[in-house]
């Protein structure tokens, strides 16, 4: 491993196992020359390559011409005098100039490719960040907040900390944590702009500020190291298809002593009672249908394993279950409602499964929806918490 920094905003590094050259920061000179440390470094860093040469601009959040210049200079050099050699960009759209900047170079050679990695990383993105799923999302959090509200404050957070909210979606959790804890410094980061957008409209609607709403990677936050007292990652990690990379970057950003706070379901056990054989029959194919696009909503009790193995101590995980008894049932009818349109129609529909498939499927929601209203009847949705404290 090579790692150089240059100045105090920037920095390179090469991981040799992977062939991968980093840039991280902001890249602003004024002269060429005062990036020759590090092009000689890119050009050692090649030196024993052969095949592909990744270069990764995910984290340089600034980059003016003169730096573009002389890097696509060299990387044109390199595959232009190199046979054995192809070069591949790895952009973010978290940094949207980048990729309209690099994807230039793929015009003037055919041995030089550029992707975005947020496109491949989020196979459920599409789903999530449906526009129509967001009223649905408030509603979810109205009724775990009455359940979380008490279980923050026994995971450690308390008023007057830096608190950071990764993936907040709509923004909804992000505005009562700061209308129930006052901290003094309160990051909501999400990878939609149209949930941001949305988060924004919220706050300002109810006057609340100091939410400082920012749009970012989850997995390459461009946040710096060791800054939040307590970092909150709700119903996210199921959604990833590779959770630990998640877990490295709320580690990262948390200060030592600090906790990571998630929650996330194993919808399997979502249950209710009458019909409970037909409910308990579509969300284990829930699970099944997730796991098609990668995802796993299953991870909820996973989540301590994931906690330990990710460098944190002190791990503490319960679970509490949401129910039709919690405030109104339309509230939790509402819910099961959005969900089978969903997961029985958009989702499967997607999956390619066929009409009798699909009516058998969306009959365990309607079952879910009329043990939630029944005079007499119970449903229940399971969320697992889990917080860890990084070590000293």
């Amino acid at each position: 491993m090579i790692a150089e920094k240059m100045t105090q905003a920037f920095q390179w590094t090469y991981n040799e196992n992977d062939q991968e050259f980093s840039l991280h920061g902001s890249l602003r000179p004024q002269r060429a020359d005062e990036l020759s440390n590090c092009i000689s470094a890119l050009e050692q860093s090649v030196s024993n390559v052969s095949g592909m040469f990744y270069v990764n601009v995910r984290r340089l959040v600034r980059m003016n011409n003169v730096a573009f210049h002389a890097l696509g200079c060299k990387i044109l050099d390199l595959v232009r005098t190199r046979t054995d050699l192809k070069v591949h960009v790895t952009t973010s759209s978290v940094v949207g100039w980048a990729t309209r900047k690099f994807a230039v170079l793929e015009t003037m050679s055919d041995k030089i490719t550029v992707s975005e990695y947020d496109n491949e990383f989020y196979p459920g993105q599409s789903f999530v960040e449906d526009s129509a799923f967001i009223h649905v999302l408030r509603t979810q959090t109205k009724l775990t907040w009455r359940h979380e509200k008490d279980l923050l404050a026994k995971h450690g957070l308390k008023p007057g900390m830096q608190v950071a909210d990764i993936c907040c979606g709509i923004g909804d959790f992000a505005v009562l944590l700061q209308k129930e804890f006052a901290p003094d410094r309160l990051v909501a980061l999400d990878h939609s702009r149209a949930s941001l957008d949305y988060a924004r409209r919220v706050a300002s609607d109810f006057g609340v500020r100091g939410i400082d709403y920012v749009f970012g990677d989850a997995a390459d936050m461009l946040l710096e190291d060791n800054q939040f007292d307590f970092v909150t990652c709700r119903h996210s990690l199921q959604v990833f298809d590779r959770p630990e990379r998640i877990l490295k970057e709320l580690f990262r950003i948390c200060k030592p002593g600090g906790r990571v706070y998630v929650t996330n379901e194993k919808n399997s056990h979502c249950l209710g009672e009458p019909r409970g054989e037909s409910i308990q029959w579509t969300y284990t194919e829930v699970a099944k249908l997730w796991h098609h696009f990668d995802m796993d909503i299953e991870i909820g009790p996973k989540s301590r394993r994931l906690l330990i193995e990710g460098g944190f101590e002190d791990v503490s995980i319960g679970s509490f279950m949401v129910t039709n008894t919690d405030g109104n049932p339309q509230d939790f009818a509402d819910v099961i409602e959005s969900w089978k349109k969903l997961f029985a129609d958009t989702m499967a529909t997607q999956r390619g499964d066929d009409e009798a498939f699909k009516e058998k499927f969306a009959k365990g929601f309607d079952d879910h929806i009329f043990a939630a209203l029944h005079p007499k009847g119970y449903a229940g949705w399971p969320i697992w918490v889990a917080s860890g404290r990084k070590p000293l």
